[in-house]
């Protein structure tokens, strides 16, 4: 999350996409289920502090299927003092994200902000060798809990010049972005590694533009880097912007997931509605768009709750912008859309017999003209499960994003293991992981084996 004022004067204007509309009676109701049928997440930041409150945590039980800990994972409250690392209030967020089935994305593991007294006061190798073991050390710490890792926050400055943010970090080198992801890569190998930053919204600017030259270098060079995050807060002086859409798409068409991943438009009633709409419209009309994240459940629980910039009020009853959100979800239907494609949806389902004590797998398939998603569900048969490998067979697709799942290889013959929280498996019962694919995803032909 920033707190610097945001400075995009861009006029905003409707997003267009074409959306095939789900048929009422099969019309998700919450959010998360919502933007589940086309393989998307849609989350929202969480505050350990909060979780008390029946109103906020039966909201945030039912609607969201995505987690980010709002303040709890950044630099000065994991490691308070050097090489003392602390999780208490982190874990509460991460461990309740999972009881409920949740995904969690991690916040953030390299800022020049919230950064604890005794690394404001470093600078030079020791400051680059601080930061590098504070990534290995949180990221190894959720290793196979985090769906996403922002490694590294706001990193390039605001205004004209596409310049880096001059920040301690930036001062130990400018090769301090590319040093931060490849330590989350080898701390965390199975999460998704992404940059993230807010007023680069807008295609036109030059941070947008400079930030993308980073992405761009970095996936030519082969830095690991797997998705862009847009903090995406509007409000009248900086409104959706006109091409939040192209802008959405560009950085996808690098190779790179892209996400919302602090979500806030301030407003009331129906322009604010439009606003939200808008928004999700643009990002299910991006294929690689995975998610939406708002940053925060309630408007009282808004860093800008003056602006009431959230989908509930602050008594938790729904916005007129929910409802622009959730019927903007459900329109989409199975299967991410764009603006010139209609889609269709089959759905088949294969398995294998399993041995004794071992496992089978189902997959559900949602195929569209241009990709697909598949929900694969592992069911232990007569023993309980401690792990778990899963082959699929992919002749004419290719793999461009998954979750609940390690997996090795992108096409052809895709091996799937477990991650942590979903490696014990009772006897008959079932867990399960996903995948979403361009081409076809027709004969995966699943096979199931303990591990």
């Amino acid at each position: 999350m920033s707190l610097v004022p945001i400075v995009s004067t861009v006029a905003a204007a409707a997003l267009g996409a074409t959306l095939i509309m789900a048929g009422s009676a099969n019309a998700a109701t919450t959010l998360g289920a919502a933007a589940q049928q086309s393989g998307r997440y849609f989350g929202t930041a969480v505050a350990a502090g909060r979780m008390g409150d029946s109103t906020y945590i039966g909201i945030l039980n039912r609607e969201f299927d995505m987690v980010t800990a709002e303040n709890e994972m950044k630099i000065d409250a994991t490691e308070p003092s050097q090489g003392r690392f602390t999780y208490g209030n982190a874990d509460r967020i991460v461990n309740h994200a999972r009881s409920q089935g949740k995904r969690v994305r991690g916040h953030t593991l390299a800022w020049h902000s919230q950064q604890p007294g005794w690394m404001q006061s470093m600078s030079g190798s020791a400051l680059r060798n601080a930061m590098l073991n504070h990534i290995t050390q949180v990221a190894t710490y959720y290793r196979g809990k985090i769906y996403a890792w922002d490694v590294v926050n706001e990193a390039f400055a605001d205004g004209s010049s596409g310049a880096r943010r001059d920040s301690n970090l930036q001062r130990t080198g400018n090769d301090w972005i590319e040093a931060a992801f490849r330590a989350a890569r080898a701390a965390d190998p199975g999460a998704k590694l992404c940059y993230n930053d807010y007023n680069t919204d807008d295609w036109s600017h030059a941070k947008t533009q400079a930030v993308y030259r980073m992405v761009q270098d970095f996936k030519a060079r082969g830095v690991p880097i797997d998705c862009v995050g847009f903090q995406s807060h509007f409000n009248p002086q900086s409104p959706v912007p006109s091409n939040y859409q192209t802008t959405l798409q560009n950085f996808a068409n690098l190779g790179v997931d892209v996400q919302i991943t602090e979500l806030d438009i301030e407003g009331s009633g129906s322009a604010q509605a439009a606003n939200y709409e808008r928004v999700t419209r643009a990002c299910l009309a991006v294929t690689r768009c995975a998610g939406i994240t708002v940053w925060g459940i309630r408007d009282s629980d808004s860093w800008r709750a003056s602006g009431t910039p959230l989908l509930f009020d602050s008594s938790g009853n729904k916005k007129a912008a929910y409802t622009s959100v959730l019927n903007a979800l459900n329109a989409a239907g199975p299967g991410p859309t764009t603006t010139t494609t209609t889609t269709t949806t089959t759905t088949t389902t294969t398995s294998n017999n399993p041995g004794p004590g071992d496992c089978t797998a189902t997959v559900s398939l949602n195929q569209w003209a241009e990709g697909f998603v598949a929900t694969v569900k592992v069911t232990a048969g007569s023993s309980a499960l401690n792990g778990w490998r899963v082959t699929t067979t992919l002749s004419n697709g290719t793999v461009t994003n998954s979750w609940s799942a390690n997996r090795s290889g992108n096409s052809g013959t895709v091996n799937w293991t477990n991650v942590d929280y979903n490696a014990s498996v009772p006897a008959g019962g079932s867990t399960e992981f996903g995948f979403q694919g361009t081409g076809s995803g027709s004969g995966l032909n699943p096979t199931c084996a303990a591990s």
